[in-house]
């Protein structure tokens, strides 16, 4: 199978600046400095940018949030594709938006509502292939919009009831990089159960768990190098000896023996495929 050509670059969010303590009615803002990396990457501030808040609540808000946040960065270029049925990633005006953007960006919210408004749609098979094939486009997401990227993606779960079979939810995701399951607001919601849990089910998969205002450049479907102020916990399973979650009746507190755990910063890369870090060297500057 070809590398993908693409740069998808899963990003952790923020802690809440919007309006509501649930995570569906946030603004889930980004900081510059994250935000800077995506118009880098996308190829400055001349680039098309499509910004689909499906995932929000309040997507006229996020929208403008977003188109607020870009203008900072210099970018004229920016559409807002307000997606809120199958029937709205079908639409001429939404196909020709994504045929030409250099990079699409995916709001936080419920993730769930990707996927259920635009997952195998015709945008879906576009941003698919265009990712696959095109250098230089790049697909960003934040929170939801960064879990959705997984085939394996976490629809939700409690951290309250961390470690414990049942204490994830699992959903289809739109498959752009099926090697990952991805998790976000990780550090500070406590999610290192529901993670645990998820690679439990699929131990052949790599658990990322992304930190606020933190993301991963991932190119070549493979490569990943951290961006931003906090950390990406990495959870692989393949070196699991003991693993009970099939057996398990929801509710158990649940065993897993040997999982390599990795937690990376700024400039730190990792390789999917091989399943190895390379941590920045100590005189090497911050990206």
């Amino acid at each position: 199978m070809q590398k993908a050509k693409g740069t998808l670059i899963p990003i952790g969010g923020n802690e809440d600046k919007g309006i509501e303590a649930d995570e569906m009615y946030t603004l889930e803002f980004i900081e510059e400095g994250i935000l800077y990396h995506v118009v880098k990457e996308a190829g400055g501030n001349g680039a098309n940018i499509v910004v689909i808040p499906t995932a929000s609540s309040i997507p006229v808000e996020v929208g403008e949030n977003y188109l607020a946040a870009f203008s900072t960065l210099g970018c004229k270029n920016v559409e807002v594709l307000d997606i809120r049925s199958q029937e709205d990633s079908e639409t001429e005006y939404a196909i020709s938006l994504i045929k030409n953007a250099d990079c699409v960006m995916f709001s936080g919210g419920d993730q769930s509502k990707i996927r259920d408004k635009i997952g195998g749609t015709t945008i879906h098979n576009i941003l698919a292939k265009r990712y696959e094939n095109e250098e230089g486009f790049v697909i960003a997401g934040t929170s939801a919009g960064a879990m959705a990227m997984a085939k394996e993606m976490i629809a939700g779960g409690s951290a309250s009831e961390s470690f414990i079979k049942g204490a994830v939810n699992m959903y289809n995701g739109l498959g752009l990089i099926p090697e990952l399951i991805i998790d976000t607001h990780f550090i500070r919601r406590g999610r290192f159960g529901r993670q645990s849990e998820a690679v439990a089910k699929f131990p052949n998969l790599i658990g990322f768990g992304l930190a606020e205002d933190t993301g991963m450049i991932i190119k070549n479907g493979n490569d990943c190098t951290v961006i931003g102020s906090g950390m990406v916990i990495v959870f692989d399973g393949s070196t699991l000896t003991h693993n009970n979650e099939k057996i398990l009746k929801e509710g158990t507190p649940m065993t897993m023996a040997n999982m390599t755990v990795h937690v990376l910063s700024n400039g730190d890369e990792y390789d999917i495929k091989n399943r190895k870090v390379k941590v920045l060297p100590i005189e090497a500057p911050f990206i």
